[in-house]
């Protein structure tokens, strides 16, 4: 069998598994729109979900729509935002991806990744956060879960984010994409983990590379 070949059948079967460990992952980020979804997505950067999820509520009644984003007094949307960290830099990301979504778009999030990761602080990564989740369009998000499960399985040898998700969308089938990017994320977490993983309990060690246990 070639290595292709035999790289497919080990994805196909993580697929399999990973769907039988986690049949109901999904976005880990509350929102109700794809406003609130980008927003979301950009202040859980270097931050958990949880406390993202924290600090969203207020936001989102505080400013409801892009527009309100993008005119907030830039001290006071940092304010908001101080705890989920890099609060700056966020905020400047915020600002700049709702300008462009009320000035280009009529204050609607645009729905292709040519669109997305055109706007200020939007990458491949957002986007198809925003794609698979607000949108229902197919997307792998790369995050540094998926990235280090990824390597660990034997799915990528690249370290650039993007060429990661190009490599799982050709063993991968599209309809999976984005569950199988939850799926990921929730296995990273709770057994892949980075420093310890808890390879002894992992469904995924039966076609793991690092643990050599073929069944």
């Amino acid at each position: 069998m070639k290595k292709t070949d035999e790289l497919r059948k080990r994805a196909k079967r993580i697929v399999s598994l990973l769907k039988k460990q986690y049949p109901d992952a999904k976005c880990a980020l509350n929102y109700e729109n794809p406003l609130q979804l980008l927003v979301a997505t950009v202040l859980s950067a270097q931050c958990t979900d949880v406390r993202v999820n924290m600090v969203t509520p207020a936001l989102f009644a505080r400013y409801p729509n892009a527009e309100s984003f993008a005119n907030a007094d830039r001290g006071e949307l940092e304010t908001a935002i101080k705890s989920t960290g890099f609060f700056r830099n966020k905020a400047r990301s915020i600002q700049g991806s709702t300008k462009r979504i009320v000035s280009d778009y009529g204050g609607e999030v645009p729905n292709t990744l040519e669109e997305l990761v055109h706007l200020p602080g939007v990458g491949r990564k957002t986007a198809n956060v925003i794609l698979g989740n607000a949108f229902g369009v197919p997307g792998i998000t790369v995050d540094t879960h998926v990235r280090r499960v990824s390597h660990r399985l034997g799915l990528t040898k690249h370290a650039i984010p993007e060429k990661i998700e190009q490599d799982l969308m050709k063993l991968i089938p599209k309809k999976e994409w984005t569950a199988f990017s939850h799926r990921m994320i929730f296995h990273g977490r709770q057994v892949c983990l980075a420093r310890k993983p808890k390879c002894e309990i992992c469904i995924l060690n039966r076609v793991c590379p690092k643990i050599g246990v073929k069944k």
